[in-house]
């Protein structure tokens, strides 16, 4: 069984649940597979030598979540050709293809979580009580280490994105 995590993490002040491993800057980022669409899967094989931003968003159709992709597409211009801009959430894909369309996301690759909340496990961001990945953001060097994490620790709040951009300019 799957570590879980309480008192870490709330939605609208109520306590939730985390379930998996707290990761930190310096481990070795678990190997995940998420769909791009109902048929294609990427790992994280698939972004080897790449620096990778992973955005968690529990829904794509909400607010915050809406506004947090939107500002990593709008950096993801800025970061060059080796970085990789991931929005994980567990909407379907059609959902987030949706949305993309009608957002004009253009820069920022969606993929979900829907299938087995596998990547939410693995990287500690499943909410037990939901089935959603909790707000967080990773970055990733092209050797697959963890360089920055913030798991938020209310749902409805926005990550410090000035803070992940910067460590992946670090990287850069």
């Amino acid at each position: 069984m799957a570590q879980e995590r309480t008192g870490v993490a709330t939605l609208k002040g109520n306590p939730i649940t985390l379930i998996g491993p707290e990761l930190k800057k310096g481990d070795q980022a678990p190997a995940f597979t998420l769909n791009k669409s109902l048929v294609e899967a990427v790992s994280l094989s698939d972004y080897a030598g790449k620096i990778k931003l992973i955005s968690v968003v529990p829904s794509i159709d909400t607010g915050v979540c809406d506004a947090q992709t939107r500002r990593f597409n709008e950096e993801a211009g800025n970061l060059g050709d080796n970085v990789v801009v991931l929005t994980v959430s567990v909407d379907l894909p059609m959902a987030q293809a949706r949305w993309c369309g009608a957002a004009g996301i253009d820069k920022v690759t969606l993929l979900s979580d829907y299938k087995d909340n596998s990547f939410g496990e693995a990287y500690g961001v499943l909410i037990k009580e939901l089935r959603l990945d909790m707000r967080s953001i990773f970055v990733i060097d092209g050797n697959d280490t963890i360089q920055y994490v913030e798991v938020l620790s209310e749902m409805t709040e926005h990550p410090n994105y000035e803070q992940a951009i910067e460590a992946v300019k670090a990287l850069v």
